[in-house]
C-alpha cells in the first residue's frame, strides 16, 4: 500500500466502510457514514477512490457495487506498521505495551492463551 497515494479523513472513511462490509454501493456506504455527504460526494470520493486506485468496482444492474483493491488484512498489516514505525519508533514491544496499558483491554483467560500462542509460534518462526 505503499505506491497509494495518502488519504483525506472522508476518503479514510469510505474505506473504513468498505473494509468492514467488503464490498458496497454509493448508497450503501453513504448510508453507514457518519454526518453524511451528499450522494454526489459520496460518488465523487468513490471516484477518487477508483483513481488511486484503493477501490474497484463492478457492475450489478444499474449499480456500481465497490470493494477494496487490498484485502483487510494486508490493509490492516500496512495499517501497524505506519502506526509502530510512527509512534513507536520501530519498537513492536513499546506498540504492544501500549495496547495492554489500554483500560479496554482486559483479558479473557482465553485471549491470552491464544495471544501466547501467537507469540510463542513467532518466536518459533524468527519473528
Amino acid at each position: 500500500m505503499t505506491d497509494q497515494p495518502p488519504l483525506s479523513r472522508r476518503e479514510r472513511e469510505v474505506m473504513d466502510i468498505v473494509h468492514e462490509v467488503e464490498s458496497a454501493t454509493a448508497a450503501q456506504i453513504q448510508e453507514r457514514m457518519d454526518d453524511p455527504p451528499t450522494n454526489a460526494a459520496v460518488r465523487s470520493v468513490l471516484r477518487i477512490l477508483v483513481e488511486k486506485k484503493h477501490l474497484k468496482y463492478s457492475q450489478d444492474g444499474p449499480r456500481y457495487v465497490y470493494s477494496a483493491t487490498v484485502s483487510g488484512k494486508r490493509a490492516r498489516r500496512s495499517a501497524m506498521r505506519h502506526v509502530v514505525q510512527t509512534f513507536f519508533g520501530g519498537s513492536v514491544e513499546g506498540a504492544v505495551a501500549a495496547l495492554l496499558e489500554l483500560e479496554e483491554s482486559s483479558f479473557t483467560p482465553a485471549e491470552r492463551r491464544r495471544l501466547k500462542k501467537m507469540i510463542d509460534e513467532a518466536a518459533k518462526e524468527g519473528r
